[in-house]
């Protein structure tokens, strides 16, 4: 009888060690998987990130190079910002 519990405990923890040595296994491939994944991720928001500047950009550059309306409006908002930063100018020369 205490050999058949023996032999039964001993079986359990070979189980339970193999089971262990199973799931270290898994784990360390999920791990690999998941910085794979991170990095990844981070690829595509520096990916995205760049493209919204080129949006940024070149929404800019139709401003500038858009219809003659725009071209004026542009201007006009030029000017003024130059206006604008004049006056700053003079002040702290006061």
């Amino acid at each position: 009888m205490e050999q058949d519990l023996a032999f039964r405990l001993k079986s359990k923890v070979e189980e339970l060690i193999a089971r262990c040595e199973t799931l270290a296994g898994e784990n360390a491939d999920l791990k690999a998987r998941l910085l794979q994944a991170e990095n990844q991720i981070n690829k595509k928001d520096k990916k995205i990130e760049d493209l919204e500047k080129k949006i940024d950009n070149l929404q800019l550059k139709e401003v500038f190079l858009g219809t003659t309306g725009d071209r004026a409006k542009a201007r006009k908002k030029v000017a003024d910002l130059i206006k604008e930063i004049d006056e700053c100018v003079s002040l702290l020369g006061e």
